[in-house]
């Protein structure tokens, strides 16, 4: 299924936050609907940079090693007020010869906490896609039984010279994975970056009950900080000052 644009989101708080969430959160929350992401997928796909670019709408390109930060904002969907959670993971890879994941268990603590999915590749780089299928089928082991809302995002729209997968296998793998698809780029394309998270943040919420999760409030989550855009700045400077591109 292609991602259409719906109707955009009431509007955003001003206050969004790049901070550690509480592990618990309380049952009787405000906002009283809690929206909770994982971005997955291959390294240098742009993971860091397509949440940074859809919660701040800035571009940043130079990032340290993903360690697993977590993000909240709070916003308006609908005419109700919601929390959403966005987890950003460490890369995920095939073993060696196989079609098997090799992941953190960092990352299958994040997939059994998240209520919806986004999947990251490159589509300048065949190998960060051959990965979304068997974690998928990962996934589907941990949720045997649950619906998987997922967003397939094929990130690095602007490079078409060196494209690798085309539009047709992505939208072709979207449709088996039963989620939609959208091609962008983090660093050209802040608007079709926000409509795909924005939709797939409006499908979970529709479908939510008030302060959903109950069923994984018991997960302990081990988080390190996460940075904010002040951090962020300072890893670009510094990686500027060294004459070194990550």
């Amino acid at each position: 299924m292609l991602l259409i644009p719906e109707a955009t989101m009431s509007q955003y708080s001003t206050n969004f936050l790049l901070l550690p969430i509480p592990e618990y959160p309380a049952l009787d929350c405000a906002p009283n609907k809690i929206v909770k992401l994982v971005v997955l997928g291959g390294s240098s796909v742009g993971k860091t940079a397509l949440v940074v670019r859809f919660l701040t709408k800035r571009f940043i390109g130079d990032y340290e090693a993903n360690t697993g930060a977590l993000y909240s904002r709070k916003f308006t969907i609908d005419g109700e007020q919601i929390s959403l959670q966005v987890q950003d993971t460490p890369f995920v890879s095939l073993e060696d010869d196989t079609d098997s994941i090799c992941c953190q268990e960092q990352i299958n603590r994040s997939i059994y906490w998240a209520d919806g999915f986004v999947f990251v590749y490159s589509i300048t780089d065949y190998e960060s896609f051959r990965v979304l299928r068997p974690l998928h089928q990962h996934i589907r082991r941990i949720h045997p039984n649950a619906n998987i809302p997922l967003l397939l995002m094929a990130n690095k729209g602007d490079l078409l010279r060196a494209r690798q997968v085309s539009s047709k296998e992505g939208l072709q793998l979207a449709t088996e994975l039963g989620g939609t698809y959208c091609e962008v780029s983090a660093r050209e394309n802040c608007e079709g970056v926000h409509e795909a998270f924005q939709q797939l943040c409006q499908e979970l919420s529709r479908s939510s009950s008030s302060c959903n999760g109950e069923k994984r409030r018991g997960l302990h989550l081990v988080r390190p900080k996460s940075p904010n855009m002040q951090d962020l700045k300072r890893q670009r400077g510094a990686v500027k000052s060294l004459g070194v591109k990550k």
